[in-house]
């Protein structure tokens, strides 16, 4: 098949705010109080010394980072309001301006639904170039995360070759979610200048970005912080992304993990422009509830809706890009929960005016990724950007094609019907068949539609190689960090 470069997305038509203005300031206070009089726990010493010199109250023996809410503002308005995701294909660098959102890859899934048995078993580094490759061929994928874990090698080297398999088969933006150490930063910026060009080209460039996730409640790792410092020091963009579960690491209520979230990512993004200043960030959240019934998360249902849309409305509040966990459905197979569930919180980011939408392709809560789930996804926000995106054309030729035909006619005739007819949606996997067709074609669903799309796409697509010599060089490093045991030098 032939290689799309265009990278489609959601124009920013409309906006849905859940949380009206005295809300929206509401959480804002109530989180500036829990910045101030509770803090977070920090578990990097050098780092906590850092931010005392720099005006954080630190409380070493609790490893605790409180903030002033002026510490907090001042932070704010070093972060850039525009990022540049870029790509090593021409024509696929991502905007983030707050006029458009764009999808990417779900992550890190620790099972993947092999393609030939239909089972589910443990995902491999070979499975991350294979969903990595179906997502180079979508258009509607705009950037990769990590989908699975490469469980197939040492665990301190597992990012670098998952970015070594996703810079393989795709030209398109990495986001790298696994690189949560020091040394793993170090080796991530070391191969990402490798594929840029060097440390200048990736700075003015960069075709990676990070981010960090919190442990909820309120405590960030060493090597998260450390990392974060790492990556933003080499000019790549690195974010915060939040995953509370209300009832299990966060408050019971929707508003509550609401500011717990926002208090949590606010900490992240304040330790970076306070190590950093003018460092591109973003505000991520991944938030869900519990399930009553198993303990575990439950993904998918309405107070996840809810936190999505509050929380690509605080991210717009703060003017920062946002990243917002979406069709991150319960179900374990593409199925209809799967189709409703994705649909509706697809839909819920669209309205929220999410910059990032993540992601496509994961089952189970975020633990199962299926390519089959992949190409739904995809097919869903098609659907979503013609909903959202579509101007109103009812301009002056409109006139003239309705007296051209007049009462009772008909406009499939009209040159106004050619010339404009190809901007409706049309499905590349859900069904319009006739009623006779289907039942001919064996009653096939979404799902085996689905599989036929992505039988043609691993059948024809080639993913752009890398440069000569490029393999060998990333080869190179790996070899380096999986000997000194994912520590690989100063980098």
């Amino acid at each position: 098949m032939s290689q799309e470069t265009e990278i489609r997305s959601l124009p920013w038509r409309y906006r849905l705010d859940v949380l009206s203005e005295a809300e929206l300031e509401e959480v804002h206070a109530r989180t500036t109080e829990v910045l101030q009089r509770i803090g977070v726990e920090v578990g990097s010493q050098s780092i906590l010394g850092q931010l005392a010199e720099r005006g954080a109250e630190v409380d070493l023996e609790e490893r605790r980072a409180r903030f002033a809410p002026e510490m907090v503002e001042a932070a704010l308005s070093r972060a850039p309001r525009r990022i540049t995701l870029a790509a090593r294909r021409p024509g696929c660098d991502l905007e983030l301006d707050g006029e458009r959102g764009f999808l990417g890859l779900d992550g890190c899934g620790a099972e993947f639904i092999d393609p030939e048995t239909g089972a589910s078993r443990p995902s491999t580094k070979a499975d991350v170039a294979t969903i990595t490759r179906l997502a180079d061929a979508l258009p509607e994928i705009a950037f990769v995360w990590q989908p699975v874990a490469a469980r197939d090698v040492a665990p301190a080297v597992q990012s670098l070759h998952e970015l070594h398999a996703q810079l393989a088969n795709t030209g398109k933006h990495i986001q790298m979610m696994t690189a949560t150490t020091a040394s793993a930063a170090r080796g991530v910026v070391e191969i990402a200048r490798l594929a840029a060009g060097g440390a200048s080209a990736l700075r003015e460039r960069p075709i990676v970005s990070n981010f960090q996730c919190s442990t909820s409640p309120l405590v960030y790792d060493g090597g998260a912080v450390e990392a974060a410092a790492i990556f933003a020091e080499a000019g790549m963009p690195c974010g915060f992304v939040v995953m509370p579960i209300a009832c299990a690491t966060g408050p019971a209520t929707w508003g509550g993990t609401l500011v717990q979230s926002n208090a949590e990512v606010l900490a992240g993004i304040v330790i970076l422009e306070t190590l950093v200043p003018g460092a591109p960030t973003f505000y991520g959240s991944c938030a869900t509830v519990m399930d009553l019934r198993s303990g575990a998360a439950a993904c998918g249902g309405p107070e996840d809706l809810l936190l999505q849309m509050a929380s690509a409305q605080l991210a717009r509040h703060y003017g920062l890009p946002s990243s917002i966990g979406t069709f991150a459905t319960g179900a374990k197979s593409p199925d209809w929960q799967a189709g409703l569930e994705n649909g509706l919180s697809g839909l819920a980011s669209a309205l929220a005016g999410a910059d990032m939408l993540c992601g496509a392709g994961l089952l189970y809560g975020a633990r199962v990724c299926s390519l089959e789930q992949v190409v739904l996804d995809a097919e869903i926000f098609s659907l979503l950007g013609h909903l959202v995106g579509e101007p109103v054309d009812a301009g002056a030729g409109l006139l003239d094609v309705l007296g051209a035909v007049g009462p009772g006619g008909e406009f499939l005739s009209q040159r106004h019907t050619l010339d404009t007819m190809r901007r409706l949606w049309l499905p590349r996997v859900f069904n319009r068949s006739e009623w006779s067709e289907w039942e001919a074609a064996g009653a096939p669903g979404p799902r085996e539609a689905a599989g036929g799309r992505l039988r043609e796409i691993l059948d024809g697509h080639r993913p752009e190689a890398l440069e000569p010599g490029l393999d060998e060089e990333i080869r190179a490093v790996l070899g380096r960090y999986e000997q000194e045991g994912g520590g690989g030098g100063d980098g």
